[in-house]
């Protein structure tokens, strides 16, 4: 099978499984109350996988972000954190704040 074939079948195959999970969703969300321990267990959930990404982003990052120090990064993260409270959960201000510091620390 030539390369092309084999992305093009990947792209379906992910695509379909996304679709079912959400069109799944979608069928079900009706009976779920947003109250439920069960809606607020698959809302733990995913806040968990969010956490966790972001962890492995800031301790193990990829590509352009592993270029800089785990220092800068935490340090990054802590300042961003403060203006996000202090900022009333803005989430642009931090977002705009930490790619000027990193490209600024990494800099120095």
């Amino acid at each position: 099978m030539a390369s092309s074939q084999i992305i093009i079948l990947a792209i379906i195959a992910t695509s379909l499984a996304t679709f079912i999970s959400r069109f799944m969703g979608a069928i079900t969300s009706k009976k779920v109350s947003v109250k439920s321990k069960v809606f607020e267990w698959f809302n733990c959930v995913a806040y968990a996988t969010l956490a966790a990404l972001l962890g492995r982003m800031i301790v193990f990052p990829a590509g352009v972000l592993a270029d800089s120090d785990l220092f800068i990064r935490i340090v990054v993260l802590i300042i961003c954190i403060i203006i996000f409270m202090i900022s009333k959960k803005n989430l642009v201000l931090p977002t705009i704040v930490s790619a000027i510091l990193l490209s600024v620390l990494n800099s120095i």
